[in-house]
């Protein structure tokens, strides 16, 4: 008989969850660690040992030997610290220890990750303090604890210590409007986020025979295929049997670690593909997104594949960016952004949308931001990626109404229609109330916002950040006016309209991609940062400093650091990339085509002494096309290595991210152009590297 494997058993196998900490844990102790988790209250020290004890048999059981503490530092992934259980006892034996206080705080070193001048390499001390909200977990052999990192003085030196203070932020400002409308059950209001994570799969000899894949994660040269998406044949196809079987196992070990692994599917471009999960709270869906990539790193080489998370591996083909979910909802499971039958008298939902189409307003540039990488520069404006410009799209019907209260005239609400597809085999379904927007960075889906800009390599941390810290100030703001209303039906019809009509220029329904957007959009006053330096710029903005202090999700130390952690992690990867070029050109490129010209130029001599001159014509002029186009990457060459050696001389991190920006990137660009003109015309057995042809076809 065939062995089956049941998932509800294997789901959460590996999580130390609630269902483990009621089974494992005395009553009061597991009511305690509850509270903890889901008043935001503080950990018992009294209950640390006995938990630590539980974790640790429990992980033992499961074959661990090791825990760690698991944290997200300001590189964009994760980092782990491994110890042992193991204590030696007397007469050469050993025990297996683990107290409440290295369960509740760890001490990696704090100077050898970014910090943005917080910490000098003198300073080293830095701090771990475990999470109960995110659960612990066994993974490879360890005990994974959730932590949150900060510095010796307190800073947060991480991604996740602003973010579960967003979310506090947002549960307080969220519990004070449901409180207007009589909401006196709700306990705590939550922001959810459901991360669709696009990603290629290549041959793993590919991958290691391209220093640019490698070093880099992206194509930094390379001709188009003779084939890419044009057909339009990938989306949605059958799955190659080396990727159904990477995807397969890839859900069955997300799973176990309680990562609700969904959907799975071929995406547009050719080696690309997608996996998406079932929302959840927004620290979780965060960690669970960090494991979703790595486990799809680790695991593609068991496949002879290599897994590709940068937001542009090949030019001109489909980028990979990850479609942040994100919607509000409160512990009696409600959805705030849920309209309703009737949204034209849901009040509250009009007022949350409000509030939303306010912060994404007043904050654009954040958002901008939270989606600004070098890699994510390569992505934005095409190729079914939003552009820099930020924009809400609401569908015709909430656009119509939001017109109407705004003009004060009666809405027009668009009758329930059903399609017929004209065969009787097949039911009519029903039409949902506006059709998509692909092109929008900030669409409205039917119950949350899905912001699409955020780029496929980036932790989700900063975009949910600025989400919940922006939405909390208009909560607060709408909840200053409406608690002292004399009137409290005028005053919110008025708040409601007032909100809509002054941040209406936010709204738009049409192609994003297109020229007239952008002139349009500039009319209406939207900022339009076309690459990372230009929006980093702003981070540190008064009106930012002011809302990240006003609910302490960053302090001012802590805004500065970051923004100067941002330009340096461009200038670096910019660097790397340039670097990577230039090596490619001379150790990889030009001795190639050296060696075809060698080749070509003995094959013509050869014709020579037995033709006549004009009979080996065509053989000369590819020769000479050849000989130009090498003239010109040996020039292209020269000019990027001038420009490098001078952009490393640069000392001021933002000066030398916008000199990488204005003048190192514009050359490297042409020393691609001249390089990927040469692979056009260069014999293939004499091309050193895999082409785009051969890798997004590959597997």
């Amino acid at each position: 008989m065939k062995n089956t494997v049941s998932i509800p058993e294997i789901f959460g196998s590996q999580v130390f969850s609630e269902d483990v900490m009621r089974e494992r844990l005395p009553e009061e102790v597991y009511i305690s660690l509850l509270n903890t988790i889901e008043a935001g209250k503080e950990i018992d020290a009294g209950i640390a040992d006995v938990v630590a004890g539980a974790m640790r048999d429990w992980a033992i059981e499961l074959g661990a030997t090791h825990f760690t503490h698991w944290f997200q530092p300001l590189t964009g992934v994760t980092a782990e610290k491994h110890d042992a259980f193991l204590t030696p006892s007397a007469h050469g034996k050993a025990i297996m220890e683990f107290s409440g206080k290295e369960l509740i705080k760890g001490e990696p070193d704090a100077s050898s990750f970014p910090s943005g001048g917080l910490r000098a390499t003198f300073e080293a001390r830095g701090y771990t303090a475990w999470d109960p909200a995110s659960f612990a977990f066994v993974k490879d052999g360890s005990l994974y604890i959730p932590t949150a990192f900060c510095s010796y003085t307190g800073e947060a030196l991480d991604n996740k210590t602003p973010l579960l203070r967003s979310m506090d932020a947002v549960n307080e400002q969220g519990l004070r409007i449901v409180r207007l409308f009589g909401d006196n059950e709700t306990a705590k209001v939550s922001t959810t986020v459901g991360a669709e994570q696009e990603y290629f799969l290549i041959r793993e000899e590919d991958f290691r025979a391209r220093r640019d894949l490698f070093y880099c994660g992206r194509t930094l040269f390379g001709a188009p295929a003779v084939k890419g998406q044009e057909m339009e044949d990938h989306y949605f196809g059958s799955l190659p049997t080396k990727v159904g079987a990477y995807m397969h196992e890839l859900d069955m070990e997300l799973w176990k670690l309680g990562v609700s692994a969904k959907t799975k599917h071929n995406e547009t471009a050719p080696a690309q593909h997608e996996l998406a999960p079932v929302y959840n709270t927004t620290n979780i869906a965060t960690d669970h997104n960090l494991l979703i990539m790595e486990y799809m790193k680790n695991l593609a080489p068991k496949y002879g594949m290599a897994c590709l998370l940068a937001e542009k591996p090949f030019a001109g083909i489909n980028g990979s960016g990850k479609h942040n979910n994100w919607s509000l909802g409160t512990n009696t499971g409600k959805n705030l952004l849920k309209p309703g039958k009737t949204p034209e008298t849901n009040k509250q939902f009009l007022l949350v949308l409000a509030a939303v189409l306010k912060a994404v307003d007043d904050y654009q540039d954040l958002l901008r931001i939270s989606a600004a990488t070098a890699g994510n520069d390569c992505r934005l404006g095409g190729d079914e990626a939003p552009p820099s410009i930020i924009s809400v799209f609401l569908g015709d019907e909430l656009d119509s109404l939001v017109e109407s209260i705004v003009m004060g005239t009666e809405c027009h609400k668009q009758d329930k229609k059903y399609m017929s597809l004209g065969a009787r085999s097949v039911p009519a379904i029903r039409k949902d109330n506006t059709d998509r927007n692909r092109t929008s960075p900030f669409a409205f889906t039917g119950n949350k916002f899905e912001f699409r800009m955020v780029g496929s390599s980036q932790n989700i941390s900063l975009a949910n950040i600025v989400l919940n810290t922006a939405v909390a100030k208009s909560f607060s703001d709408f909840a200053d006016v409406l608690e002292g209303a004399e009137d409290f039906d005028k005053t919110l019809d008025k708040l409601i309209r007032d909100t809509f009509s002054e941040h209406k220029r936010i709204l738009f329904s049409g192609n994003s991609y297109s020229h007239e957007w952008e002139i349009e959009a500039a009319e209406r006053g939207l900022s339009n940062f076309k690459t990372s330096p230009e929006a980093y710029a702003h981070f540190d903005d008064e009106k930012n400093i002011s809302l990240f202090e006003k609910f302490g999700v960053m302090s001012r130390t802590e805004i500065k650091s970051r923004r100067e952690i941002f330009f340096e992690s461009y200038r670096k990867i910019k660097n790397i990339e340039a670097r990577t070029m230039l090596e490619m050109t001379s150790r990889d490129y030009i001795p190639a085509v050296g060696r075809y010209i060698e080749k070509l130029s003995l094959s013509v001599s050869s014709l020579l002494s037995v033709l006549p001159e004009a009979d080996v014509t065509a053989q000369k002029k590819h020769l000479a096309e050849l000989n130009s186009l090498l003239g010109k990457t040996y020039e292209t060459y020269g000019a990027l290595l001038s420009l490098e050696e001078r952009a490393v001389g640069i000392e001021c991190t933002e000066e030398a991210a916008f000199f990488y920006k204005n003048e190192v990137n514009p050359a490297m660009g042409a020393l691609r152009a001249a390089v990927d003109a040469l692979e056009v015309i260069t014999a293939r057995e004499f091309w050193p590297v895999p082409t785009y042809g051969d890798m997004t076809f590959g597997v």
